[in-house]
Protein backbone atom coordinates (compact mmCIF):
# COMPACT_ATOMS: atom_id res chain seq x y z
CA UNK A 1 0.00 0.00 0.00
CA UNK A 2 1.37 3.39 -1.00
CA UNK A 3 2.22 5.81 1.79
CA UNK A 4 -0.28 8.59 2.36
CA UNK A 5 0.94 11.99 1.17
CA UNK A 6 0.46 15.15 3.21
CA UNK A 7 1.56 18.49 1.76
CA UNK A 8 2.30 21.13 4.37
CA UNK A 9 1.34 24.39 2.76
CA UNK A 10 0.93 28.14 3.00
CA UNK A 11 -1.88 29.76 1.00
CA UNK A 12 0.38 32.28 -0.75
CA UNK A 13 3.56 30.25 -1.18
CA UNK A 14 4.49 29.89 -4.88
CA UNK A 15 6.75 26.96 -4.05
CA UNK A 16 3.79 25.11 -2.58
CA UNK A 17 1.87 25.80 -5.77
CA UNK A 18 4.58 24.03 -7.79
CA UNK A 19 4.05 20.86 -5.79
CA UNK A 20 0.26 21.11 -5.94
CA UNK A 21 0.36 21.53 -9.72
CA UNK A 22 2.67 18.54 -10.13
CA UNK A 23 0.52 16.36 -7.86
CA UNK A 24 -2.61 17.41 -9.72
CA UNK A 25 -1.07 16.78 -13.15
CA UNK A 26 -0.05 13.31 -12.02
CA UNK A 27 -3.46 12.59 -10.50
CA UNK A 28 -1.97 11.82 -7.09
CA UNK A 29 -4.24 11.97 -4.03
CA UNK A 30 -2.87 14.06 -1.17
CA UNK A 31 -3.95 15.96 1.91
CA UNK A 32 -3.11 19.65 2.03
CA UNK A 33 -2.50 21.25 5.43
CA UNK A 34 -2.16 25.05 5.50
CA UNK A 35 -0.12 26.62 8.28
CA UNK A 36 0.64 30.18 9.41
CA UNK A 37 4.29 30.89 8.62
CA UNK A 38 4.23 33.79 11.06
CA UNK A 39 3.35 31.34 13.84
CA UNK A 40 4.93 28.04 12.82
CA UNK A 41 3.75 25.04 14.83
CA UNK A 42 6.40 22.98 16.57
CA UNK A 43 5.43 19.83 14.66
CA UNK A 44 6.15 21.66 11.39
CA UNK A 45 9.56 22.88 12.55
CA UNK A 46 10.36 19.30 13.51
CA UNK A 47 9.88 18.09 9.91
CA UNK A 48 11.08 21.18 8.01
CA UNK A 49 14.64 22.08 9.13
CA UNK A 50 14.57 25.34 7.15
CA UNK A 51 11.14 26.29 8.44
CA UNK A 52 9.82 26.80 4.92
CA UNK A 53 6.89 25.43 2.95
CA UNK A 54 6.30 23.15 1.24
CA UNK A 55 7.09 19.97 3.09
CA UNK A 56 5.78 16.65 1.85
CA UNK A 57 5.12 13.98 4.44
CA UNK A 58 5.35 10.51 2.93
CA UNK A 59 4.23 8.17 5.66
CA UNK A 60 6.64 8.82 8.52
CA UNK A 61 9.25 10.58 6.36
CA UNK A 62 9.19 14.29 5.52
CA UNK A 63 10.75 15.81 2.40
CA UNK A 64 11.50 19.51 2.36
CA UNK A 65 12.43 21.98 -0.44
CA UNK A 66 10.14 22.21 -3.47
CA UNK A 67 12.79 21.17 -6.02
CA UNK A 68 13.43 17.96 -4.06
CA UNK A 69 9.70 17.29 -3.77
CA UNK A 70 9.24 17.71 -7.52
CA UNK A 71 12.09 15.31 -8.27
CA UNK A 72 10.72 12.76 -5.78
CA UNK A 73 7.33 12.89 -7.48
CA UNK A 74 9.00 12.41 -10.86
CA UNK A 75 10.80 9.33 -9.55
CA UNK A 76 7.83 7.73 -7.82
CA UNK A 77 4.69 8.74 -9.70
CA UNK A 78 3.32 8.15 -13.18
CA UNK A 79 2.82 10.79 -15.88
CA UNK A 80 6.33 12.30 -16.02
CA UNK A 81 6.55 16.07 -16.36
CA UNK A 82 10.26 16.13 -17.18
CA UNK A 83 11.37 15.54 -20.80
CA UNK A 84 12.74 12.08 -21.56
CA UNK A 85 15.92 13.37 -23.19
CA UNK A 86 18.65 13.86 -20.52
CA UNK A 87 20.05 17.01 -22.11
CA UNK A 88 16.64 18.67 -22.48
CA UNK A 89 15.78 17.55 -18.95
CA UNK A 90 18.95 19.21 -17.63
CA UNK A 91 18.08 22.41 -19.50
CA UNK A 92 14.60 22.37 -17.97
CA UNK A 93 16.11 22.02 -14.50
CA UNK A 94 18.15 25.13 -15.24
CA UNK A 95 15.01 27.07 -16.17
CA UNK A 96 13.32 25.87 -12.99
CA UNK A 97 16.20 27.43 -11.06
CA UNK A 98 15.78 30.55 -13.20
CA UNK A 99 12.14 30.60 -12.08
CA UNK A 100 13.29 30.61 -8.46
CA UNK A 101 15.49 33.66 -9.11
CA UNK A 102 12.47 35.39 -10.68
CA UNK A 103 10.52 34.70 -7.49
CA UNK A 104 13.36 36.25 -5.48
CA UNK A 105 13.18 39.33 -7.70
CA UNK A 106 9.41 39.50 -7.21
CA UNK A 107 9.95 39.44 -3.45
CA UNK A 108 12.35 42.35 -3.83
CA UNK A 109 9.80 44.13 -6.03
CA UNK A 110 6.96 44.03 -3.52
CA UNK A 111 9.27 44.72 -0.55
CA UNK A 112 11.23 47.68 -2.00
CA UNK A 113 10.96 50.58 0.44
CA UNK A 114 11.64 53.55 -1.84
CA UNK A 115 11.09 54.57 -5.45
CA UNK A 116 14.71 54.11 -6.52
CA UNK A 117 14.98 50.54 -5.27
CA UNK A 118 11.50 49.79 -6.63
CA UNK A 119 12.50 50.98 -10.10
CA UNK A 120 15.71 48.97 -9.92
CA UNK A 121 13.73 45.84 -9.03
CA UNK A 122 11.25 46.56 -11.83
CA UNK A 123 14.08 46.83 -14.37
CA UNK A 124 15.63 43.63 -13.04
CA UNK A 125 12.37 41.74 -13.49
CA UNK A 126 11.83 43.14 -16.98
CA UNK A 127 15.27 41.90 -18.00
CA UNK A 128 14.59 38.44 -16.59
CA UNK A 129 11.31 38.18 -18.49
CA UNK A 130 12.98 39.45 -21.68
CA UNK A 131 15.44 36.58 -21.38
CA UNK A 132 12.53 34.18 -20.87
CA UNK A 133 10.68 35.61 -23.88
CA UNK A 134 13.70 34.74 -26.02
CA UNK A 135 13.58 31.08 -24.95
CA UNK A 136 9.96 30.09 -24.41
CA UNK A 137 8.08 28.27 -27.18
CA UNK A 138 4.61 29.06 -25.78
CA UNK A 139 2.97 26.62 -28.17
CA UNK A 140 1.21 26.48 -25.79
CA UNK A 141 3.68 25.42 -23.10
CA UNK A 142 7.26 26.29 -22.27
CA UNK A 143 8.77 23.83 -24.73
CA UNK A 144 5.88 23.04 -27.02
CA UNK A 145 2.92 20.71 -26.70
CA UNK A 146 3.86 18.93 -23.46
CA UNK A 147 3.16 20.51 -20.07
CA UNK A 148 6.36 20.27 -17.99
CA UNK A 149 7.69 21.13 -14.56
CA UNK A 150 8.92 24.44 -16.00
CA UNK A 151 5.27 25.27 -16.69
CA UNK A 152 4.38 24.23 -13.13
CA UNK A 153 7.02 26.67 -11.87
CA UNK A 154 5.93 29.66 -13.93
CA UNK A 155 2.18 29.33 -13.36
CA UNK A 156 2.61 30.75 -9.82
CA UNK A 157 5.03 33.40 -11.13
CA UNK A 158 2.50 34.86 -13.55
CA UNK A 159 -0.27 34.63 -10.94
CA UNK A 160 1.40 37.46 -9.00
CA UNK A 161 0.84 39.76 -11.95
CA UNK A 162 -2.91 39.17 -11.92
CA UNK A 163 -2.84 41.30 -8.76
CA UNK A 164 0.06 43.58 -9.71
CA UNK A 165 -1.67 44.50 -12.98
CA UNK A 166 -4.61 45.86 -10.97
CA UNK A 167 -2.26 48.34 -9.29
CA UNK A 168 -0.53 49.66 -12.43
CA UNK A 169 1.15 48.64 -15.67
CA UNK A 170 4.78 48.43 -14.64
CA UNK A 171 5.94 47.44 -18.12
CA UNK A 172 7.54 44.24 -16.86
CA UNK A 173 5.65 41.96 -19.24
CA UNK A 174 4.97 44.52 -21.97
CA UNK A 175 6.05 43.76 -25.53
CA UNK A 176 6.48 40.04 -24.85
CA UNK A 177 3.85 38.27 -26.98
CA UNK A 178 5.07 34.74 -26.32
CA UNK A 179 4.93 35.30 -22.56
CA UNK A 180 1.43 36.74 -22.93
CA UNK A 181 0.33 33.63 -24.82
CA UNK A 182 2.01 31.31 -22.30
CA UNK A 183 0.55 33.21 -19.36
CA UNK A 184 -2.96 32.90 -20.78
CA UNK A 185 -2.55 29.15 -21.37
CA UNK A 186 -1.24 28.63 -17.83
CA UNK A 187 -4.08 30.62 -16.28
CA UNK A 188 -6.60 28.34 -18.01
CA UNK A 189 -4.88 25.08 -16.99
CA UNK A 190 -7.01 23.37 -14.29
CA UNK A 191 -3.99 22.28 -12.23
CA UNK A 192 -2.65 25.85 -12.17
CA UNK A 193 -6.01 27.48 -11.58
CA UNK A 194 -6.90 25.26 -8.63
CA UNK A 195 -3.46 25.37 -6.97
CA UNK A 196 -4.67 28.29 -4.83
CA UNK A 197 -7.87 29.04 -2.95
CA UNK A 198 -10.50 31.46 -4.23
CA UNK A 199 -9.36 34.10 -1.74
CA UNK A 200 -5.79 34.16 -3.09
CA UNK A 201 -6.06 37.64 -4.74
CA UNK A 202 -7.44 39.19 -1.55
CA UNK A 203 -4.77 37.47 0.54
CA UNK A 204 -2.01 38.73 -1.75
CA UNK A 205 -3.37 42.30 -1.70
CA UNK A 206 -3.42 42.17 2.10
CA UNK A 207 0.10 40.75 2.13
CA UNK A 208 1.34 43.59 -0.10
CA UNK A 209 -0.39 46.18 2.07
CA UNK A 210 1.35 44.87 5.18
CA UNK A 211 4.80 45.20 3.56
CA UNK A 212 4.63 49.00 4.04
CA UNK A 213 6.64 49.18 0.83
CA UNK A 214 6.61 51.41 -2.24
CA UNK A 215 4.22 48.98 -3.92
CA UNK A 216 1.98 49.09 -0.83
CA UNK A 217 1.60 52.83 -1.33
CA UNK A 218 0.84 52.44 -5.02
CA UNK A 219 -1.77 49.82 -4.21
CA UNK A 220 -3.47 52.11 -1.70
CA UNK A 221 -3.59 54.94 -4.21
CA UNK A 222 -4.95 52.63 -6.92
CA UNK A 223 -7.73 51.47 -4.57
CA UNK A 224 -8.66 54.99 -3.45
Amino acid sequence: MAARLKLISHKLCPYVQRAVIALSEKGVAFERIDIDLANKPDWFLAISPLGKTPALQVGDTAIFESAVILEYLEETQAKPLHPADPLVRAEHRGWIEFGSTVLNDIAGFYAAKDEASFKARTAQLEQKFARLEARVAASPWFDGENFSLVDAVFGPVFRYFDVFDQIADFGILSGKPKLARWRKALAARPSVRTAVSADYPALLRDFVERRNSWLSGLQKRAAA
